[in-house]
């Protein structure tokens, strides 16, 4: 009796200490615990095999850990992109056209919370497939340093200023404001010395000094390690000969030991595949698979270090603690934001579908999008009063094109507003509107609409380029170049319909041009009266033009690239030196200025406080322009802050260090103040292979753009 009574008891006690050990919460499940500790817990709770799989983009579940599938391939270059339903902001080099940080962080903010709430959703339906994850290779930073470039489009344009500022801003929205945790994940890409051209990029070299590529191309990077940013891709080229995914000057040198960089590092999508196969500089997968372990790499957009690290394990050529070293940053990406949390514990986790393409993200795509578009024409016709206009003609091959507003790597909506649309609403129903596509992208001896625009008040031609003929390699199928553009000319049938449209009658023609980077407005300018470029403006880009065009907003968008009369005028296109590149270093007459853009309105500065005459390496510039708005109508006015260095070997002619864009009311005033921190003017020093601030004799410029200075002053860095 005794013993079965003993049995009973030990049986009761077993199942209660197996039943509370089975509850005990695993470390790395514990969202109280340190960050630390649930990373390494996770790290060694592992197999090795297990380690090695979680090293690719489509990472396998551990069902062993109840640890789900997961994959890292995302992209949300302006709104989240081939992930089915978001909102469809303007391409990225238009964003940047607005020269408003602020914006450009409420625009990624928005992005970040549509995709916790795709990822919610996917969850639920136990959905983890490619395009519905929690991180972003997002922002393209490159520097834009050629007008033939197909994804130039991608990037925040020519200057690393700019760049930095713009994609700075971007980050901290995607990647939010809760300590510790992530909202979204970003990624810097791509690392580095990589605009072009596209037919050559898995296996082009690109020549560098340190100079140029210290000041121009790794600036932004810089920047955004500083703002801390998640992750870094590198790039499929080499730099110097060097791959940018297994080279140590990049990835260990400069990236880990010199920035203290200790986020993720991605490789470009089967980049290691290109450093074997085409730069052949590893003979084979397994010792490309071995060099990126050693180099850093901590996540393979393909399947390399999944498939060859044991095999490289095997051969002696790595160790188990390697693997450990490398897929710390990618589970510690993964806790931050949330993966191994109790859906309950997410401050994002009620985000639902409500939270996709809503009427304020929707508002907010109108916002950037009329705030990029820039003015480059306008004789007195804009913007237009629709009292004076009974009729209307939308004409030109992209007046209603789908592609001509969303841009490369973009989501897809079902409020795309095109811009026939767009005017269209606009104009309401008291006026006799019409539409004809006039010409495409080939015909040089068929157009339509003629006889319309002859009968028409006023006619509205868009026209230029879609992601079709510029883009990436493969995804801008009708380039003849790879992706990239071989010259800067608008297609000829298009150029042949402005001028027919102008010689048919001599009333107002409005030319709105869609591009992603510069294009040569010189020749058809002369058929219009004025000139609208709209780069590729997103969803509401539509009613953003009809916005402009009527007056409801007086247009101040700025070029964030330089607008050149020929290519004629520029360096070969392989060649990376910023010799006679960009406003920073050409020396030549250009069409369009960096930094240009007119407006409806007129406004005038002066200095509220103007530079002191001396500063020390510590100390920053501060100023203030009193802005007054002389003109007829309200609009927002992008100040400007260029530096002019002392005369010596290879210092920029000029370089914008500081902007805000100000909205000021007709008749108002407004005060702007900006500041230069002294140390942003050092330069790199090739014989001492270091930064230095020179002594001499510096200008502050405040200015409407790269050529237009309204204000200067003198001053000296002693």
């Amino acid at each position: 009796m005794w013993r079965k009574q003993y049995f009973i008891l030990y049986s009761i006690l077993f199942l209660f200490v197996f039943k509370a050990g089975a509850q005990q919460q695993a470390v790395f499940r514990n969202s109280a615990a340190p960050l630390n500790e649930r990373v390494n817990d996770l790290l060694h709770t592992l197999t090795l095999e297990e380690k090695i799989s979680l090293l690719g983009y489509n990472s396998p579940a551990v069902e062993r850990l109840q640890l789900p599938a997961y994959n890292w391939w995302n992209e949300a270059l302006h709104g989240i992109a081939r992930g089915g339903e978001a909102t469809v902001y303007p391409q990225a080099i238009g964003l940047s056209a607005t020269f408003n940080a602020p914006l450009a962080r409420e625009v990624a903010n928005t992005i970040s919370t549509e995709a916790r709430a795709k990822y919610n959703l996917a969850v639920q339906q136990h959905r983890h497939v490619q395009y519905l994850g929690l991180n972003f290779w997002t922002p393209n930073i490159n520097i834009f340093r050629d007008p033939r470039w197909g994804r130039g489009q991608e990037t925040y344009g020519e200057d690393p200023y700019l760049t930095a500022t713009m994609a700075g801003a971007f980050v901290q929205g995607l990647q939010g404001d809760v300590p510790g945790m992530l909202k979204t994940a970003a990624c810097a890409k791509h690392f580095a010395v990589h605009s072009g051209p596209e037919a050559d990029r898995h296996s082009f070299n690109a020549i560098i000094d340190e100079k140029d590529l210290r000041e121009t191309y790794l600036y932004a990077f810089k920047k955004l390690v500083d703002g801390k940013v998640e992750s870094i891709m590198c790039a499929y080229n080499r730099v110097n000969s060097q791959p940018c995914c297994t080279g140590n000057t990049l990835l260990q040198d400069i990236l880990r030991h010199e920035w203290k960089f200790g986020g993720q590092v991605v490789t470009d999508c089967w980049a290691l595949d290109d450093i074997w196969l085409r730069h052949k500089a590893i003979p084979t997968r397994e010792e490309v698979a071995a060099a990126a372990i050693k180099a850093g790499v901590n996540l393979d957009c393909a399947n390399i270090l999944q498939d060859d690290v044991m095999k490289a394990i095997n051969k002696g050529w790595l160790k188990a603690a390697d693997v450990d070293s490398v897929l710390v940053a990618s589970l510690r990406t993964q806790v931050k934001l949330g993966l191994y949390n109790a859906p309950e514990e997410s401050p994002y986790g009620r985000f639902g579908a409500d939270s996709v393409n809503n009427a304020y993200h929707a508002g907010l795509a109108r916002e950037a999008a009329r705030e990029s578009m820039v003015l480059l024409k306008n004789d007195g016709v804009l913007p237009l009063n629709k009292d004076k206009y009974a009729s209307m003609l939308v004409t030109g091959s992209n007046s209603a094109s789908l592609e001509a507003l969303m841009g490369n790597y973009h989501g897809v909506s079902g409020n795309m507003v095109t811009f026939v649309a767009g005017l269209a609403t606009a104009a309401g129903p008291g006026m006799a509107m019409q539409y004809d596509q006039g010409c495409d992208f080939t015909d040089t001896l068929h157009f339509g609409g003629i006889w319309a625009s002859q009968n028409c008040d006023v006619t509205v031609a868009v026209i230029g380029l879609t992601p079709l003929l510029e883009g990436e390699e493969g995804d801008a199928f009708l380039s003849a170049s790879g992706g990239d553009k071989s010259t800067l000319s608008l297609p000829r049938s298009q150029i042949l319909f402005m001028k027919k449209l102008r010689e048919a009658h001599k009333k107002p023609i409005i030319a709105v041009i869609t591009a992603g980077s510069a294009v040569d407005v010189a020749a058809i300018a002369p058929y219009a009266d004025a000139v609208i470029l709209a780069w590729y403006p997103g969803e509401q880009g539509g009613n953003a033009l009809a916005d402009i065009i009527f007056g409801k907003y007086s247009p101040a968008g700025r070029l964030p690239v330089t607008f050149y009369n020929s290519l004629n005028d520029l360096p070969d296109y392989k060649d990376y030196s910023m010799k006679n590149r960009t406003y920073r270093y050409f020396k030549g007459n250009t069409a369009y200025a960096f930094g240009y853009g007119l407006s409806y309105t007129k406004f005038d500065y002066a200095w509220q406080a103007a530079p002191a005459k001396e500063y020390k390496s510590n100390d920053t510039i501060r100023v203030a322009v009193a802005v007054k708005n002389t003109g007829a109508y309200d609009g927002d006015e992008v100040v400007q802050a260029y530096v002019s260095y002392p005369a010596m070997e290879r210092m920029p002619a000029k370089e914008l260090k500081a902007f805000k864009r100000v909205l000021v009311k007709q008749g108002g005033q407004e005060i702007v103040q900006l500041e230069i921190p002294v140390a942003e003017l050092q330069k790199w020093d090739l014989s001492q292979h270091a930064w230095k601030i020179y002594k001499g004799t510096y200008k502050i410029n405040i200015g409407k753009s790269s050529a237009d200075f309204v204000l200067t002053k003198e001053l000296r860095i002693k």
